[in-house]
């Protein structure tokens, strides 16, 4: 790949990652504005909060299938080192993150990198969901289990694959990632975190 397929393989992950389905789908389906409610995020969990289940389901599957055709434009010209899927990805990422469409706002870049991941190394993507679930069902919280699972995917990468290239990538977007929940880490703090409705957290405060 020449530097210049490189160019347009990342311009285009970015266009499709960029596509904010979130506030679309507010807009068209409920006439609503999710840039103007709850978190004013357009990712899946405040999609949840504002729209719904259905729209919030759709949108995290959405969100994952831009992380994959984004990262998927590393093989346009045919054949592409297996790094670079994590690489042109990071269009993906950036794209959803920060949206062209939508004034440069955009999501927290959870479910796009989950979908670049699944297609760089499915073992870490299963690490990544599990941890994310698992963390969900004790906390009852959708930001820890976000956080938790780049934790875990940059440990993992370090110590188990020892894959220093993915292990890099997963630090920063890690950092990145914590940046994007600094509210969410000072509501955990407070106690004031928002919940959903079930996990262990979520049942023991309904027991008391």
């Amino acid at each position: 790949m020449t530097i210049f397929h490189f160019i347009i393989s990342f311009v285009l992950a970015y266009l499709f990652g960029s596509i904010p389905s979130g506030y679309w789908i507010g807009k068209i389906f409920y006439k609503k504005n999710i840039l103007e409610l709850g978190s004013g995020n357009i990712g899946t969990t405040n999609t949840f909060r504002t729209l719904g289940t259905i729209p919030g389901v759709v949108v995290l599957i959405l969100d994952l299938c831009k992380g994959i055709l984004g990262a998927s434009m590393a093989t346009i010209w045919g054949s592409a080192p297996h790094w670079m899927f994590m690489v042109v990805g990071l269009g993906a990422i950036l794209g959803h993150t920060f949206s062209i469409w939508i004034g440069f706002k955009g999501g927290k870049a959870v479910a796009t990198s989950v979908g670049v991941l699944l297609l760089y190394s499915p073992v870490m993507f299963l690490a990544a969901v599990i941890a994310f679930i698992t963390a969900i069902l004790l906390t009852s919280m959708v930001s820890v289990g976000s956080m938790l699972g780049f934790t875990v995917v940059t440990l993992l990468s370090v110590f188990w694959l020892h894959d220093w290239f993915l292990a890099t990538i997963a630090l920063v977007l890690t950092v990145f990632v914590f940046y994007r929940h600094r509210s969410n880490v000072k509501r955990i703090l407070n106690g004031t975190e928002s919940k959903v409705p079930f996990g262990l957290i979520y049942w023991l405060s309904k027991k008391s």
